[in-house]
């Protein structure tokens, strides 16, 4: 058996070396590899997870690291390799439950995986300033950049603007060439109704969210679809704006109406302000109308009664976008990973059999 140098299993440290080297300064490549009895070229490569190394030596290094206290700076891996190990995450509307969700999940597996992450959140998107946002991370060196694009022309923006890294892109779609992940919408959005529709309701209202938004526009069309495919009437959506102030004002308007006895709203925040609107008119909750909300934030539990609505695994977008850019970066490939994250309707108390007339 041929082995290449620097990948053999060398002697390790010896017991009892000091953490510090005999200057007493910073250690540094050097004393890890003299310490580990390999070459300075193997630690580089363990350092930047080459696949070449044996993991026998890897270990070996990496007792070397700890025993002298090493820390490699992020410029001498990026020299080493030829990336900054720092990623680009371009936000819109990230006060919202769904976009820090995914931001939090990012930034946490990135960590785990030993990247930075550099944040820009938009507050005004047009053309111009998602591009000045690519530019700025470009400039800055990302090796890579994660999109949380869930508005329709964001996704087009991106798609225009000359981007030469990699670039993932969330609840967006660019087509076929581009990398994305997001929730089943469809699916979420059909089971709501179906779940509606199953307990006995006519039809079913719809609160909607901004036109469009991706998981918006998807919820809307999956709702009708499937309101269409049981024979049930379809009335137009109210739109809202994802907030329980605009819940609570659509609500007032269905609250009126006694032929309304079930509610589909597009987010929890506005089935919150829906519930509210149904209380102040003396409809019960679910004993005259039921209602569903959507993505299953942490207070949904806790509301009076309890929300039944449609859980969006927000970390799991996170978290899977990461590994997937990762792996277009020369990680481990993902080839079991899908691109749409599934969602999973959480029955509660807000929802009931249809009133007898």
């Amino acid at each position: 058996m041929t082995r290449s140098a620097g990948d053999g299993v060398p002697p390790g440290p010896p017991k009892g070396r000091s953490r510090r080297n005999f200057a007493g300064a910073r250690p540094v490549m050097d004393d890890v590899a003299r310490l580990a009895g390999v070459s300075k070229q193997t630690v580089s490569r363990v350092l930047n997870d080459n696949p070449a190394v044996r993991p026998e030596t890897r270990e070996v290094v990496l007792t070397a690291m700890r025993t002298l206290g090493y820390r490699p700076s992020r410029s001498a891996r990026s020299l080493a390799s030829g990336r900054t190990r720092m990623l680009g995450v371009i936000s819109f509307d990230a006060a919202r439950y769904g976009p820090a969700s995914i931001l939090t999940a990012i930034n946490s597996a990135a960590q785990d995986a030993g990247y930075l992450v550099s944040s820009i959140a938009l507050d005004t998107a047009d053309r111009a300033t998602v591009v000045r946002a690519v530019d700025t991370l470009s400039a800055e060196g990302a090796d890579g950049v994660i999109a949380i694009a869930p508005q329709r022309w964001v996704g087009k923006a991106l798609a225009e603007a000359r981007l030469d890294t990699p670039l993932m892109v969330l609840e967006n779609d660019l087509g076929k060439d581009a990398s994305f992940v997001t929730a089943d919408n469809w699916a979420g959005a059909r089971w709501a109704t179906e779940h509606l529709l199953d307990l006995g309701h006519a039809t079913v209202r719809h609160v909607a969210g901004p036109t469009g938004w991706l998981s918006a526009d998807r919820r809307v069309e999956a709702w009708r679809a499937t309101l269409k495919a049981a024979g049930a009437a379809v009335h137009e959506p109210l739109v809202g704006d994802w907030s329980a102030d605009s819940g609570y004002e659509l609500g007032r308007g269905l609250s009126d109406d006694p032929d309304v006895t079930a509610i589909f709203a597009s987010n929890d925040q506005m089935a919150l302000g829906v519930l509210r609107a149904l209380h102040e008119s003396g409809r019960r909750v679910p004993d005259d109308v039921s209602v569903v909300g959507y993505d299953d934030i942490p207070e949904a539990a806790h509301l009076l009664p309890p929300l039944t609505t449609v859980r969006t695994d927000f970390l799991e977008i996170g978290t899977r976008a990461l590994r997937l850019l990762l792996s277009q970066l020369g990680g481990p490939p993902e080839t079991e990973l899908g691109r749409v994250v599934p969602v999973e309707l959480i029955v509660r108390r807000s929802t009931g059999p249809a009133p007898t007339r």
